[in-house]
């Protein structure tokens, strides 16, 4: 379990405030606008009606005692900027900020945000790939190079095991696990025999993944 502090609940902070809280964390969620901090306050562990722009509102959170501060505020970037400035001042161990523009997401490192995040363009992507190509349920990139996918089992993978196709031999790619439900199952011995229509978390670099990807639209991926 961590503490996190969620700063802004907009659609994006609000969501993950609450995703925070259903993953077993402690979450104070803080916003403005009294109306919103009232319909989540049931779904957290504390909410507080504030101005993060104001020192001694910040202050007064404790920043420093919470591994993890999300600055969600996106409308107003002189905001979101001048919040994760004072956060990193006051000793907060870790801040997380949102963006959608790339000039935006270079001020925020240059002031010291530890990571800067773009949702609606990671979930563009996501959409992009998952729409795009056939067999394919889901795409995280982790890296400008390296990225995970979901995928369904190329039909040339059937009934055979990992070790008899050597995946991480002669592609490059790892196997991650496969999927029950929404659960993830660990595929950590070789002898892992492929079934049909089995949905496969695969992770590797994007070069390596990208022949996978239309694996099961050619006649023999290992021919």
């Amino acid at each position: 379990m961590h503490s996190m502090l969620v700063i802004g609940l907009g659609r994006f902070g609000g969501h993950l405030a609450r995703k925070l809280m259903e993953l077993g964390n402690e979450v104070m969620a803080v916003d403005v606008d009294e109306a919103v901090v009232a319909a989540i306050a049931k779904d957290v562990t504390w909410a507080q009606v504030g101005d993060c722009m104001d020192p001694d509102t910040l202050a007064s959170l404790g920043v420093g005692n919470f591994d993890i501060c999300f600055v969600c505020i996106s409308n107003n970037f002189q905001s979101s900027l001048e919040i994760t400035s004072l956060l990193k001042d006051m000793g907060a161990r870790c801040v997380i900020s949102k963006t959608d523009r790339d000039i935006h997401a270079k001020f925020l490192k240059k002031i010291g945000a530890d990571e800067v995040i773009y949702p609606e363009r990671d979930m563009a992507q996501r959409a992009a790939v998952r729409y795009s190509v056939n067999g394919t349920y889901d795409y995280i990139e982790l890296t400008g190079e390296y990225a995970i996918l979901e995928i369904r089992v190329p039909a040339d993978w059937v009934g055979k095991t990992v070790r008899e196709l050597d995946i991480r031999g002669r592609l490059n790619i790892n196997i991650i696990g496969y999927k029950q439900g929404e659960r993830v199952v660990p595929v950590t011995d070789p002898g892992h025999c492929f079934v049909d229509r089995e949905r496969l978390l695969v992770a590797g670099a994007k070069r390596d993944l990208m022949p996978l990807i239309d694996a099961d639209e050619r006649t023999s991926f290992f021919g």
